[in-house]
């Protein structure tokens, strides 16, 4: 572990040493990547070095025992020695955990698509439900949540629902909502209190940077069309509606929710990005479809990862088998102890793995 955690800190200062040079310097799209990377191991090597000057305490303290000194003395030495021990104890088991290997799009804002999957009019209202969820989730993180698509169904709730996630490490928290969500519970419009189940899919994908993704304007093609949804006066009036269309992937963005053109095209190439990364990540075209339906799948009943019940007020997450009863305060948007389980098991197989 020691002899990985030494290259890291090298490698950290030659990237200190490069940041440094007036070539790095004046390539922004280079600097940007290195001082990414730089950042995301500094944590590391900052608290290997703490680790460091803790042993060399340690060694400093335990050398004195050697000394000539008074019995006051030396009882405050094996204090000092305990409380350092138990300091570098924390710190080895802080580094285990650091060396996991790393998710390099947690740090990213995100886009969250929410689909009604299986259950009519039922299941758009549980669409509806859980981008209230989210929302009010990113609310207590401070994040800044912003529509970037939606179509209402006809009895309320949404067909579909698009989003953007701006906040710090985003992706860490929202990665583990994607899948297929299943609701049990009586519909208002059910007279003799039947239980229906019903399903939406989330879709969650790390936001490009624009230094990421290499669009050329030739393979765009954006129509520009009157909004056919909710907005006031102004979205019916003016033609605010934009459509990108990439040509070589044959992928469609829609984005209508805002008044301003000039908005709703901005939206539609952040969506247009962040899906095309994906594919460029998985070197196919196809990659950014394939990782959706491995996300949510098809939206059957059976697939799900986790049931919301209301009749019992529990909710379940079937990756890993844990069953809570505070399904409104979930629903509020307290989600912590659910993300805090599944990142804790994800944690601990990795940790696992190593040991193999």
């Amino acid at each position: 572990m020691f002899d990985k955690l030494e290259k890291i800190e090298k490698h950290y200062q030659e990237l200190e040493e490069q940041l440094a040079t007036p070539e790095i310097a004046s390539d922004p799209r280079q600097s940007q990547k290195l001082a990414r990377e730089r950042a995301n191991i500094e944590p590391i090597v900052a608290m290997f070095r703490r680790y460091k000057t803790t042993n060399r305490s340690l060694e400093d303290t335990r050398a004195m025992l050697h000394e000539d000194l008074d019995a006051e003395m030396k009882a405050l030495a094996r204090q000092e020695i305990e409380t350092l021990e138990r300091m570098l104890s924390h710190l080895q088991e802080e580094l285990k955990l650091a060396l996991l290997p790393k998710d390099e799009n947690d740090k990213r804002d995100i886009i969250v698509e929410i689909r009604a999957g299986t259950g009519g009019e039922e299941a758009a209202l549980f669409a509806a439900d859980l981008f209230g969820m989210y929302s009010r989730y990113a609310q207590t993180k401070g994040w800044q949540v912003d529509v970037m698509n939606s179509s209402e169904a006809t009895g309320g709730g949404f067909k579909e629902i698009v989003f953007e996630v701006k906040g710090e490490r985003a992706f860490s928290r929202f990665k583990y909502e994607r899948g297929v969500h299943r609701v049990q519970r009586v519909p208002l419009t059910e007279s003799s209190g039947r239980i229906h189940t019903s399903t939406a899919t989330v879709a969650v994908l790390p936001e490009a940077e624009d230094i990421e993704v290499d669009i050329k304007p030739d393979d765009l093609r954006i129509d520009i069309f009157h909004s056919g949804g909710a907005g006031g006066q102004n979205v019916n009036k003016v033609a605010t509606a934009v459509r990108i269309t990439h040509l070589p992937s044959g992928l469609v963005v829609i984005c209508q929710d805002e008044r301003s053109q000039l908005r709703n095209r901005q939206k539609a190439m952040a969506v247009l990005r962040a899906r095309l990364r994906e594919a460029e990540v998985n070197r196919q075209e196809e990659a950014i479809t394939k990782d959706r339906q491995s996300q949510v799948g098809t939206g059957e009943r059976a697939e799900k990862i986790r049931t919301y019940n209301f009749p019992q007020d529990r909710i379940t997450d079937h990756r890993i088998g844990l069953t809570l009863h505070n399904l409104p305060k979930i629903l509020a948007g307290e989600l912590d102890p659910l993300v805090d389980a599944l990142a804790t098991t994800e944690q601990a197989k990795q940790l696992q793995a190593q040991t193999v």
